[in-house]
């Protein structure tokens, strides 16, 4: 039985400080001596923390000591096999385990709302994405996730896929059936890979939903520096099972992961585990309370309507994470952009983002009584001064998934050149453009550009929508690729020899 109460990393930490051991050693700021403006406003111990690989504190490229121990303290909190500490995000961990199970040209099944960091995961590996539409809430113009019938449809098409990529949570803090969609890629002998970067606090509640690891998934990237309480750009990767080798993953890992690490976001991923093992259920049961009042008090606010358990019985979804809470505010006649400007101008309240429909709330272990009094009162304060309005605004029919005329990878390295929107179709999109609401790309690099998707961006331009991953905010132009013809020929072929 490991000792939880332990926290190796911090501990090595503290006693390399109190040896007062003299640095001739990177990083050059000698604790804080070099930058003394700095160190002012932030504190003498913190710089004297941020320290690098030497005797005492491990190497995160090959941990032996206490980075090793920490990690096998967090594999055993998280009910995984083995851990790995991240401090280039859960970008890098995503990443990662794409690339641990993708050769070029081998496919992957992925949701059409994956992350940016899985598209940089698909060129770094050369993987051929299997797209799979996750289901849509058209009552709050948001989408949700993939069912296990999509799941099991794709892989009897794609029987030689490598993975199956799956969101849980999504950003608005809906799980889909996951223990069901790993049983089904387990049937195929196909690895789950979960993107958990909003789930690093589901296993420590029996109230919340399950985690990655609960549901039987091999690998998840989960954002510790979200909701588990460690620093930002700290995470965790997990594995378990015996499909998937340690060795390998680490390898992978050590490909594009610093070799100079941040010991102070590592000693906060150790602390984080320490406090959500011994503390979590206690802090979560507070943090549950806090959301569950918020969530009481915006839903009698006229105007406002709360997204909530209702949504469990829609295809996509099996639970709500409580501490995420979706208001849409289009009954005070406001967009949620215009919602977002109004709390942070008016009430020095920062929402966690916001879309044409709605605001999200996050809720953590961070917050107390007062916080949540605050921010209740600006919703009712802002909804007093209005007159309510029956705003239609409308999330039309998606699109379909374009043609993919060249790989994700190949995309990305051709030579490309800007033209106008409108002059675009038939062209080949070195650019992805994904629509909020509901979060899901339009178009993805090396999909052939149709008058269709072309008429949708217009539309929601008009609309105000958000529309990010171009290089042109304005989206007044789109980078293609020069040579579309004989892509598109090169494609053609491509397909014939994986038919």
């Amino acid at each position: 039985m490991l000792d939880q109460t332990r926290t190796p990393v911090f501990t090595a930490i503290k006693q390399y400080i109190d040896d007062e051991v003299i640095p001739f050693h990177v990083p050059g700021h000698k604790q804080g001596r070099a930058l003394p403006e700095f160190k002012e406003y932030v504190g003498e111990r913190v710089l004297a923390m941020d320290l690098t690989c030497v005797p005492g504190l491990d190497n995160i490229c090959n941990p032996r000591d206490v980075i090793r121990e920490a990690e096998e303290l967090t594999a055993a909190a998280y009910g995984a096999e083995h851990a790995f500490f991240l401090v280039n995000g859960t970008t890098s961990g995503i990443q990662a385990m794409i690339l641990a199970v993708c050769q070029p040209g081998d496919k992957i099944i992925i949701p059409r709302n994956a992350h940016r960091s899985a598209l940089g995961g698909l060129i770094l590996s050369g993987a051929r994405p299997v797209y799979i539409e996750p289901e849509i809430n058209a009552d709050f113009g948001i989408s949700m996730g993939i069912t296990p019938e999509q799941v099991e449809a794709a892989l009897r098409e794609h029987p030689d896929a490598k993975a199956v990529f799956v969101i849980s949570p999504n950003y608005y803090g809906t799980v889909p059936p996951l223990k069901e969609i790993v049983a089904i890629a387990h049937s195929y002998d196909v690895p789950v890979l979960v993107d958990e970067a909003h789930g690093a606090h589901l296993k420590f509640h029996p109230a919340l939903p399950p985690s990655a690891m609960e549901a039987g998934a091999d690998l998840a990237a989960t954002s510790a520096h979200k909701l588990a309480g460690s620093l930002t750009q700290s995470s965790y990767l997990l594995l378990q099972g015996g499909r998937l080798d340690p060795k390998h993953i680490k390898a992978v890992l050590n490909l594009s992961q610093t070799t100079s690490p941040s010991y102070i976001l590592l000693a906060s991923l150790d602390v984080a585990r320490k406090q959500m093992i011994l503390k979590g259920r206690k802090l979560l049961e507070r943090t549950l309370e806090i959301a569950r009042w918020i969530r009481g008090e915006l839903s009698r606010i006229e105007g406002l309507a709360i997204m909530g358990e209702e949504v469990t019985s829609l295809p996509g979804c099996s639970y709500l994470d409580p501490t995420k809470i979706t208001v849409n505010v289009q009954g005070l006649g406001l967009s949620g952009y215009e919602m977002e400007t109004l709390l942070r101008r008016e009430y020095k309240i920062q929402v966690e983002l916001s879309d044409l429909y709605n605001v999200l709330l996050l809720v953590s272990i961070g917050d107390n009584e007062e916080t949540a009094g605050k921010l209740v009162a600006a919703f009712k304060d802002i909804a007093r001064k209005r007159s309510l309005k029956n705003v239609v605004r409308f999330c039309p029919p998606l699109p379909a998934i374009p043609r993919m005329a060249v790989l994700p990878r190949e995309a990305f390295y051709s030579q490309t050149y800007c033209l106008e929107l409108d002059y675009a179709e038939g062209e080949i999109s070195a650019e992805a453009i994904t629509a909020y609401p509901p979060g899901i790309p339009l178009v993805c690099p090396g999909e052939v550009i149709t008058r269709e998707i072309i008429d949708y961006v217009n539309l929601l331009k008009r609309e105000h929508a958000d529309l990010q991953g171009p290089e042109d905010p304005e989206l007044k132009v789109i980078r293609v690729l020069k040579d579309t013809v004989s892509m598109l020929e090169h494609g053609a072929a491509s397909r014939a020899g994986l038919a």
